[in-house]
């Protein structure tokens, strides 16, 4: 590596130091502090009672019926919601690439569901689906409570979360498009390659990163959901997440030992699909340009 390139490289170090310090303050003490207090029994309501308890916090959440319940309705709305994203995002993102006119018209309005806040969206999904004062039933001429029922539930949060933030892979996957050489599009078309064989063998390809990045932040996001679930059923009906299961341990129960195990375990899963993607998409992060 020559003497330029080392100095290039301390700079960039020089000048990220001070946001991987902010980043180091702000996520960094808040994880190691949660992993401290998930090897305490430690319940608010009886401060005096404060032990160590080693692994034992943990050894009762994996041990318990109901993480496995929530983490199998996390990935199902997980897995759901991300498909359908991508199919869908990627459709509007081949739409809003193309010129046309108004073009910016349906960029906008495509957008305007991501700028609504996920509270207000998962509410004004579960009014539609209200059995009295909902809108669903009366067009498709049923009287069913929606988000009465396990499955019909699940349905109505993974198309709010569907709604909500198909946009945002729109958004990625759009910006991934506009790196895609034309010319490299006009060569194919030249040498007699169809519409079809463009996208799958040029476009789709030089899409790989991108697609990375727009899948592992949503899947990331949507393993976390919290908003639509604690709106729309509160958990009830076995639509329970992790991030219920903690936040019934941190805030209902008050207790910080076994919520923190929880939160710690969140973690760990986060990390887990995020080492899955990019294994498996086998992009190599670390590979340094060849001079």
């Amino acid at each position: 590596m020559s003497r330029g390139s080392i100095a290039e490289r301390r700079l960039a170090w020089l000048l990220c130091a001070p946001a991987v310090m902010a980043m180091l303050v702000v996520t960094a003490y808040p994880m190691v502090y949660a992993l401290w207090l998930s090897l305490f029994r430690y319940d608010l309501r009886f401060p005096g009672e404060r032990h160590f308890v080693g692994l034992a916090n943990y050894a009762s959440v994996l041990g318990s019926e109901v993480w496995w319940q929530a983490l199998f309705n996390t990935l199902l709305i997980t897995a759901g919601s991300v498909v359908v994203e991508l199919v869908l995002g990627l459709a509007f993102a081949l739409v809003m690439h193309r010129a046309f006119f108004g073009r910016v018209a349906v960029r906008t309005a495509l957008l305007v569901p991501y700028g609504i806040i996920t509270v207000v969206a998962a509410m004004s999904w579960r009014f539609a689906f209200d059995p009295t004062t909902g809108f669903v039933d009366a067009l498709l001429g049923l009287e069913r409570a929606w988000l009465a029922e396990r499955w019909s539930a699940f349905f109505v949060i993974i198309q709010t979360e569907i709604w909500k933030t198909t946009p945002f892979m729109a958004l990625l996957l759009l910006a991934g498009l506009t790196l895609v050489p034309v010319d490299l599009l006009r060569a194919a078309r030249v040498d007699g390659a169809n519409a079809v064989q463009r996208f799958f063998k040029i476009t789709l390809p030089l899409m790989k990163p991108v697609m990375l990045v727009a899948l592992l932040f949503r899947t990331l996001d949507a393993f976390r959901v919290f908003d639509t679930v604690f709106v729309q059923t509160r958990g009830a009906q076995g639509t329970e997440t992790v991030s219920i299961v903690g936040y019934d341990a941190l805030i209902t129960r008050l207790n910080l030992g076994l919520g923190s195990a929880v939160s710690v375990l969140i973690f760990v899963c986060v990390v887990a699909i995020a080492v899955l993607y990019i294994k498996g998409f086998g992009i190599d992060f670390t590979r340094r340009e060849e001079r």
